[in-house]
């Protein structure tokens, strides 16, 4: 993921969690904003009950690859937090999870699937 479609900032974390819904699948609890800048934005939450700094790193590395694989619709921030159950999944068990809620959310773009 570049540097410019990351959500770092603990103000807009708070915004976004206060002010929308959440969109709950399996492992994954996320939070959707639209937003007027031309460009989408991703951040992502790992809590302590995950694991250990390795474990928990390990787990954002994964999900960085994972979203850095399609191309997205702009204009939205979303912020995705992992739930405990997260361990006891494969690799592509979480893929498949965190792009079936993904394209639920119609963020995916249709066209473009997949990034070369």
């Amino acid at each position: 993921m570049k540097k410019i479609n990351i959500l770092k900032n603990s103000r807009d974390f708070d915004r976004i969690i206060k002010n929308n819904k959440p969109y709950k699948y399996k492992d994954y609890i996320i939070y959707l904003e639209s937003n007027t800048n031309d460009l989408y934005k991703f951040g992502l939450s790992v809590g302590k009950k995950i694991g250990n700094a390795v474990n928990r790193n390990k787990v954002k590395r994964q999900l960085k690859a994972i979203i850095d694989k399609k191309d997205y619709q702009n204009n939205f921030n979303c912020i995705i937090i992992v739930g405990r159950g997260i361990n006891e999944r494969t690799f592509k068990e979480r893929e498949e999870n965190l792009l079936f809620a993904l394209k639920q959310l119609n963020l995916i773009k249709e066209n473009n699937d997949e990034k070369k």
